[in-house]
C-alpha cells in the first residue's frame, strides 16, 4: 500500500497519517550517516507495513543525499538486515 510520507525536516522525522493517526520515524545525522532513532506506528493502524514505508522513505533520503543508512531503533536495524542493498555505498541516482 502506497502513503503519504512527508519528510518533516525541522523535527528530524518522516511522518504519515492513516485514519486519523500519526505515525513517525525519527533521524539524527550524524557526520555522513543517517541514523534511525525511532520508529512509532500506534496500535490501531498496526499491521499495514506502515513503519516499513517510512523506514525505506528515510533511508532513500539518505542515500539520495549521500548519508550512509545506520539505526538505533530495533525496527530499522532489523529493517536493513532484510535490505542489505541498503547498506551499500550511497549514490545520488537512487
Amino acid at each position: 500500500m502506497q502513503y503519504d510520507i512527508r519528510h518533516n525536516a525541522e523535527a528530524s522525522r518522516f511522518e504519515t497519517r492513516v485514519d486519523e493517526a500519526t505515525a513517525l520515524t525519527e533521524y539524527r545525522i550524524e557526520g555522513d550517516r543517517l541514523n534511525i532513532l525511532h520508529t512509532l506506528v500506534p496500535r490501531a493502524i498496526e499491521g499495514r507495513g506502515i513503519a516499513s514505508a517510512l523506514v525505506q522513505a528515510a533511508y532513500d533520503y539518505a542515500l539520495c543525499n549521500g548519508l550512509i543508512p545506520t539505526a538505533t531503533c530495533s525496527y530499522a536495524i532489523a529493517w536493513l538486515d532484510r535490505h542489505p542493498d541498503y547498506k551499500k555505498a550511497p549514490n545520488k541516482e537512487r
